[in-house]
């Protein structure tokens, strides 16, 4: 076995992680063709394959497996003493690629996200607002906001915040339509709501919740779209408190007695979690979250 760079094993790892020559390139801030030849390097030196390579992305094969949790030990030890040598401070750095629901991501990170961004210059961040096509177990995101936890030893996973859903209708539309006096009268009302067979999260499946029976019959894959037709005067939707507390021309029905209450999720894998750069953005997320809570809870319309 020839001798081999302790440089060479973080794009091991970055490679390990992701599965992808493109995104491992894109998080150590080069390009492909650096991140294969290290591979290949490092491969020579020890003599073994790594990877397998197919058109799905680079696999770990049996000694590639064994190999990650030692790289991963020394990248660790090797933090440890970047941050004892600068006096405790751990640089945040690098790329962080935050995938979260459309919801969250659009109407609560997009105004506050930018200021995080301030704080940290040598961060860059990737805000993905298309969650149903993003994996992190192929470690297409490092970080993701979900309405799950998932319970498997290789997810870190934190709460970020309970938001309550209400099901609103404009004023103008609340005049012109039947009053809502309880819940069966909503079958007597147009729904908005998302299309039901792209429905990727159980917790986005609000009408059989709230009443047996119960469609939309405007249907659309985004809140935003949604929103928008509310405020049109289509018909009624669920919506969460802290996207329609915005528009006072929303009105909840029934609002003490309809309403849902789900969890916003942080996760990301275990490796990662105590990240700089993963716990800064996670931190971050938290304390806006717990700043924002009434907009979330929305108590006011339950006393």
């Amino acid at each position: 076995m020839r001798r081999f760079t302790w440089d060479d094993l973080q794009f091991f790892l970055a490679v390990a992680r992701t599965g992808q020559l493109s995104t491992a390139a894109r998080q150590l801030r080069t390009n492909h063709a650096t991140v294969s030849r290290r591979i290949d390097r490092l491969e020579e030196a020890l003599s073994t394959k790594l990877f397998e390579r197919n058109p799905r992305g680079y696999i770990l094969t049996a000694v590639g497996e064994r190999l990650v949790e030692s790289a991963r030990e020394i990248e660790q030890e090797a933090a440890k003493f970047r941050d004892e040598a600068s006096g405790g401070v751990s640089p945040v750095a690098g790329v962080v690629r935050l995938s979260t629901l459309e919801g969250f991501g659009n109407f609560f990170l997009a105004d506050r996200l930018p200021r995080f961004a301030l704080s940290y210059s040598n961060l860059s961040i990737e805000l993905v607002t298309i969650q149903q096509i993003v994996s992190l177990s192929r470690r297409e995101a490092d970080v993701s906001i979900t309405l799950t936890s998932p319970r498997a030893d290789f997810y870190h996973y934190e709460r970020i915040t309970t938001y309550r859903l209400f099901v609103y209708g404009s004023r103008a539309y609340l005049q012109r339509h039947p009053p809502i006096r309880q819940r069966e009268d909503l079958l007597a009302h147009r729904m908005i709501g998302y299309i039901e067979d792209m429905i990727f999260t159980p917790g986005l499946d609000y009408h059989r919740e709230i009443l047996p029976g119960l469609h939309a019959s405007y249907q659309s894959s985004s809140i935003h779209a949604q929103l928008r037709a509310t405020l049109s005067g289509i018909g009624l939707c669920v919506l969460p408190h802290f996207i329609a507390c915005h528009h006072p021309e929303l009105q909840p029905v029934l609002e003490r007695e309809i309403f849902l209450e789900r969890d916003y999720w942080c996760v990301c894998h275990q490796d990662l979690a105590a990240a700089p750069r993963i716990r800064a953005l996670t931190d971050f997320v938290k304390a806006e979250a717990g700043q924002a809570r009434q907009d979330f809870l929305g108590d006011a319309l339950l006393r």
